[in-house]
């Protein structure tokens, strides 16, 4: 497809998975635009750890040098129970020989920076509702308000756990009778989450931020609904507040955040939990929340659910807006950013913008998307059950604490098959002992350059 022909993207939602998406789409040179509600971004949120599954990507877009700079490497994960006793941590150090990369520790607002200075500013305009979704036969109509309106080929919906793409889109389809039961069921979740980063610490007080790897550690307080998570406390929920949150959700009609109230409460009952921060003296989550100015300390809800539909017509969904997968697990946002590196992909390879093919490519995305989320869905519910209280959770600890060095090897490898490129950039070497697997969607967009740069031969690695 040349330049002029390349179909006009509408992505709503400046995520993650959103952000990644526009930064491919203008490297490939694609016309498109960034739809988000918030009129600012809010330097929120906690840690994210990125390994070998996304680091490929970054190297293709330049920013895999800025990263180490703004990381730290994890090389394990220390379980530690109420009283201090350290259970056998998790040996990180085996992952750079078997991927090429280690794992690295980064604030997600950091992340979220380093990945905007890929996108224009005129590309992504802020205070955007979406307030309605109308499609042609050959184009589609983002409404923000009753004057303003944007029209395009396609309409990416990457705004979240409440998509308002995805309403606006099941809507239509429950009308029409083609939505499945189980996509218009209220979205689950057994947990809350309050998070927030502390402001710059002295580190003659808490030396250990002097050291040159991180220390990721997890806190199990038994008998309480609580666990601690790199300056992330979870509130394991039973049925009866779980329905009690899911009305108080939508009487709000709120996203994600609670406001300062609810989060300076929950800060409030768990300030006296004890942490470990490595530097032998006994401090508590009050330490640290002491440190976090209040505006920056969010509190949200862990929905969890894979939605069956993905697309229709010309509108597209992408990370939470189609599958929620518990944050703890740390595929969250990894898996909003495959799902833009495969979108992007296929929208590379896209030979034109007719209703039959943008079908079969989105058809395509879900076929390669979809198996992959749902697996890691129940590996997410698995690492859950971990930190949950009760018998279950119990040995559950002690099976994943207590795993043989040889069995760890085997699940950290199987983690690493995954570390998709776009097909339309340098291919980055593998540097591991494990190769990776080649997605569809990268062979395709790759064929696709290959055939429009013939006197370059192949992408070059």
């Amino acid at each position: 497809m040349s330049a002029h022909e390349k179909p006009a993207i509408l992505i709503v939602g400046a995520g993650l998975g959103g952000l990644l998406l526009a930064a491919l789409l203008e490297k490939s040179d694609f016309p498109y635009v960034v739809f988000e509600r918030a009129v600012t971004v809010k330097p929120l949120g906690s840690a994210m750890s990125i390994g070998p599954s996304l680091l490929p990507i970054f190297e293709q877009l330049g920013i895999y040098e800025e990263f180490l700079t703004i990381s730290k490497p994890i090389l394990q994960m220390s379980y530690f129970r109420e009283n201090m006793r350290e259970c056998k941590p998790a040996d990180q150090r085996p992952v750079e020989k078997m991927a090429g990369y280690g794992y690295r520790l980064v604030s997600r607002p950091m992340l979220y920076e380093l990945l905007l200075k890929l996108v224009p500013e005129h590309n992504i305009l802020y205070g955007r509702r979406v307030l309605n979704i109308t499609e042609d036969y050959d184009k589609v109509t983002v409404h923000i308000t009753k004057h303003e309106t944007y029209e395009g080929d396609i309409v990416v919906g990457a705004d979240g756990a409440y998509s308002a793409v995805r309403q606006r889109l099941y809507q239509q389809l429950k009308a029409k009778g083609e939505l499945p039961k189980t996509d218009f069921e209220e979205l689950p979740f057994s947990c809350t989450c309050l998070v927030g980063q502390t402001t710059i610490l002295d580190p003659e007080e808490f030396p250990s931020v002097k050291d040159p790897d991180c220390h990721f550690n997890y806190i199990i307080g038994p008998d309480k609904p609580f666990t601690t998570l790199c300056w992330m406390v979870i509130h394991h929920l039973d049925r009866k507040a779980n329905k009690e949150a899911i009305e108080q959700r939508f009487r709000s009609n709120d996203n994600t955040e609670w406001g300062a109230h609810p989060a300076q409460t929950m800060c409030n009952e768990t300030r006296d939990f004890p942490v470990q921060l490595n530097d032998g003296k006994s401090r508590t989550m009050g330490d640290l929340y002491d440190r976090t100015p209040i505006e920056l300390v969010s509190k949200m809800m862990l929905e969890e659910k894979v939605f069956d539909t993905w697309y229709s017509g010309r509108t597209v969904l992408l990370g939470d807006a189609c599958h929620k997968i518990h944050p703890g697990s740390g595929q969250g946002g990894v898996t909003a950013m495959h799902d833009a590196i495969a979108l992007a992909n296929l929208l590379y390879a896209l030979p034109s913008s007719t209703n039959e093919e943008v079908t079969k490519i989105f058809e395509e995305y879900r076929a390669e998307r979809h198996p992959i989320v749902t697996e890691a869905f129940k590996l997410a519910v698995l690492w859950k059950k971990t930190l949950e209280k009760g018998v279950f959770g119990s040995i559950a600890f002690q099976l994943g604490t207590r795993m043989p060095k040889w069995l760890w090897k085997l699940v950290l490898a199987s983690n690493f098959k995954a570390r998709p490129q776009v097909g339309f950039l340098p291919t980055i070497p593998n540097k591991g002992t494990i190769v990776p697997a080649e997605s569809p969607s990268y062979l395709k967009a790759k064929a696709v350059y290959e055939e429009n740069h013939p006197q370059e031969g192949a992408v070059p690695a």
